[in-house]
């Protein structure tokens, strides 16, 4: 478990987190968002113990990070996959990271096996890495402790479809065998298909969380479009559904599916589309919190359980 209470980082006059708290439970995947600059870094580094808080507190597994004994084995980082020695191959930096962590060396192969890192490329200098190789690698280092905490940001920069499609497999078999994962990403849609929970941070302030059905199930009736739209009002209005055309066609209607679907149907309408409003999924409401004016107007208070 990840627990962050009221974290606050200043910089003299700048304010880069600002009460800041969330928790992350074990057996989920806790998507971290916010644009370029909104905290999301500078938190995770506070609760890695690596940038002191002006006030507040976090804990991982119940103590402060710092407090943890050898914390590789039991909580996984990836904080900056650049923050590798150039000199070392890929199989010397796990050799020794296996050394530091006491863990045996039968573990390197092992997760240089797990994170596709191939014979050839292990043999070679971390400085000939692309970006993609270096994720891979500081992903084994993540887990090479067996941790049962996991805390990634921007583990996917780099990453081909192919490795994205891997890590989000991992990540999810990972919390479904009881591991906690946080994980910072710009990608949404990625994230939308792992995370259980999001936690949305824009100026340094948490904007919104919540489980995913409670942030993307929103409310507002229903989307629908038929073959004849003329007779789909026709038959919205004798069930005294409200309905506004939204100037392509379709129809906002302020019901349910069935309600909508059983005026259709018992006037012989032949419907093309029916589907919740607000569907836009997790960048709809990405873009709707991080805005300018999204980050300083009230959140309403069930985004913010």
């Amino acid at each position: 478990m990840i627990s962050v209470e009221s974290l606050t980082k200043r910089y003299r006059e700048v304010t880069a987190v600002e009460d800041v708290s969330f928790r992350c439970e074990p057996g989920t995947v806790t998507g971290f968002l916010g644009p370029n600059g909104a905290g999301k870094s500078t938190t995770m580094r506070m609760i890695c113990g690596l940038t002191p808080p002006t006030s507040g507190s976090s804990t991982v597994k119940g103590v402060p990070y710092r407090r943890i004994s050898n914390p590789g084995r039991h909580v996984g980082v990836l904080l900056d996959a650049a923050a590798q020695h150039a000199g070392r191959t890929g199989r010397e930096t796990l050799s020794l990271s296996a050394q530091i962590l006491g863990v045996d060396q039968s573990r390197v192969g092992e997760m240089l096996e797990r994170v596709r890192l191939s014979p050839k490329a292990a043999r070679r200098r971390v400085g000939g890495y692309s970006l993609g190789m270096r994720q891979r690698l500081g992903i084994a280092q993540a887990l090479l402790g067996d941790p049962s905490v996991l805390i990634l940001d921007e583990p996917a920069n780099g990453l081909d479809p192919e490795g994205i499609f891997w890590m989000r497999s991992m990540l999810r078999d990972f919390a479904d065998r009881g591991g906690t994962v946080l994980l910072s990403s710009h990608l949404l849609l990625e994230v939308e298909a792992v995370a259980d929970r999001f936690v949305v941070i824009a100026g340094g302030r948490i904007v919104a969380q919540g489980s995913k059905q409670e942030l993307l199930t929103k409310p507002g009736g229903v989307i629908v479009r038929a073959l004849d739209p003329a007779a789909l009002q026709a038959a919205l209005a004798q069930a005294e559904l409200t309905a506004r055309p939204d100037g392509q066609g379709a129809f906002a209607v302020d019901a349910s599916p069935e309600q909508v679907g059983r005026a259709a149907a018992a006037n012989g309408v032949i419907l093309l589309e029916l589907r919740q409003a607000g569907g836009g999924g997790l960048e709809e409401l990405f873009l709707s919190l991080t805005n300018p004016a999204a980050a300083t107007a009230p959140v309403p208070q069930e985004a913010l359980r």
